[in-house]
């Protein structure tokens, strides 16, 4: 690689050779990561930096210990969050989504390989856990046309070569998310596939003190673009559309190397009932509610669900839009309040704070929910949805949740959406989200 033209820009010059996540302090690295207004913002909040290889080191031990206490051979991942997870390695990640070019082996000693976009093998070499890039993973129609199943053939191939060498008499393999192509072909080769999802969600649901500490950065510099979004609609209430509020959000998040945003959950004024319209061109007009979602990817890759309703304009919210504020307020402090390590998630549905009788019907899809790179393992669902032995396992110190209310009656002209994100630790919960609830409502 010609490498005279790099200039090697700092991106904090007071901070030497490497940032304070022992990342490399350089604007022309490979590795995506925050930026200089989230590292500055972070310092003025005194908050402590994840040490970067030392959380993937953790993270690949975690995956690796998943996979030997299950008796497999390797773990075979497509899911390009779970890739992320196991190589902290990011490639066109909305693109593969839907694209499954990339896929990583983890071997049950360790090994792992990544097989990557063709052009672009170089794009986890800054992680020395990677020992093998290669290319071939791409098994889908698009790419691959009417020879599919022959590239998912030779991929297989090269997946039993590699097991043969690092786990010998083993056929128990663990995949996540193939394609049916692969899948036949793995079959094909004699493997017992197993549910590799069960392994990455559990290994995922409890955060190592690295990735508490990225946590605790990315809900800052989520929190830091929502106080920019509501600065920016409180000054244009009657003049801007809800797209120009939530565009406000992804650009905060991008401006401090978040990443992206799932879902378009802001709506305003009888817009915000039904939940879960998308926001769109409507103007948002003075003395309205507005309500939303975060459901944010930000910086370190990790998801920061939080969300929270707005009254905007001068008059004072409406007397039953500020009960039913105070009733969302109620269901997640109480709900938060009862989380605990050693709590059985169903029997934790089962003693929730009950909603209304009138906000029943439309209330939101779960009491709470994990959290990490993205929205996880375990769902806790309300008592009259809830299947028994789907989530029969317990609350874990180290898990983070998300605990919801969606305060929405029927035929309404407005629902209060509230969310915070939590850390489980050994006395109970504690709040990872801060960001003040609207006092308009009090």
């Amino acid at each position: 690689m010609n490498t005279h033209y790099r200039d090697r820009r700092k991106i904090d010059p007071g901070q030497g050779n490497t940032l304070g996540d022992q990342t490399l302090n350089d604007g022309n690295r490979v590795e995506i990561g925050p930026t200089a207004l989230a590292f500055a913002e972070w310092r003025a909040a005194g908050l402590a930096l994840p040490d970067l290889p030392k959380m993937r080191e953790l993270r690949w031990r975690r995956l690796t210990d998943h996979i030997a206490a299950r008796d497999y051979a390797g773990l075979l991942l497509f899911d390009p969050l779970n890739i992320r997870y196991a190589t902290d390695s990011t490639n066109m990640q909305l693109w593969n989504t839907h694209n499954p070019f990339r896929a990583v082996l983890l071997c049950a000693d360790g090994y792992m390989v990544m097989w990557d976009y063709k052009n672009a093998p170089f794009l986890s070499n800054f992680n020395p856990l990677v020992r093998e890039a290669r290319s071939g993973a791409d098994i889908f129609y698009f790419d691959r046309g009417d020879r599919i199943g022959d590239a998912a053939a030779l991929l297989a191939a090269e997946i039993a070569d590699l097991l043969a060498t690092h786990a010998p008499r083993n056929t128990r393999l663990a995949v996540d998310k193939p394609m049916i192509h692969t899948m036949r072909a793995l079959e094909a080769r004699g493997f017992d596939v197993r549910p590799g999802e069960e392994l990455t969600e559990r290994a995922r649901s409890v955060k190592n003190a690295e990735e508490v500490k990225a946590m605790r950065c990315a809900v800052h510099a989520c929190e830091a673009a929502m106080a920019v979004m509501e600065e920016f609609a409180r000054a244009n209430t009657g003049r801007a559309t809800e797209n120009d509020i939530w565009a406000v959000l992804h650009a905060e998040n991008i401006r401090r190397g978040g990443e992206w945003i799932e879902t378009r959950l802001l709506t305003s004024g009888p817009r915000t009932n039904p939940w879960f319209q998308e926001c769109g061109p409507r103007t948002v007009n003075q003395n309205e509610i507005l309500s939303f979602d975060t459901d944010l990817i930000g910086p370190y890759g990790i998801c920061c669900d939080i969300s929270r309703t707005w009254w905007l304009g001068d008059d004072p919210a409406p007397k039953r839009m500020a009960e039913a504020h105070r009733h969302a307020v109620e269901h997640i402090d109480t709900n938060t309040k009862l989380l605990r390590p050693g709590l059985n998630i169903e029997d934790y549905s089962r003693t929730a704070h009950r909603l209304h009788d009138t906000f029943q019907k439309q209330k939101y899809g779960c009491l709470a929910h994990g959290v990490g790179l993205c929205d996880e393992w375990p769902l806790v669902a309300y008592p009259d949805q809830m299947v028994p032995g789907a989530f029969d396992h317990e609350i874990t110190e180290g898990m983070c949740l998300c605990p919801e209310a969606l305060v929405s009656e029927e035929g309404a002209d407005f629902s209060i959406k509230l969310e915070e994100q939590v850390l489980i630790t050994e006395t109970g919960a504690q709040m990872l989200s801060s960001y003040p609830y609207d006092p308009r409502f009090a």
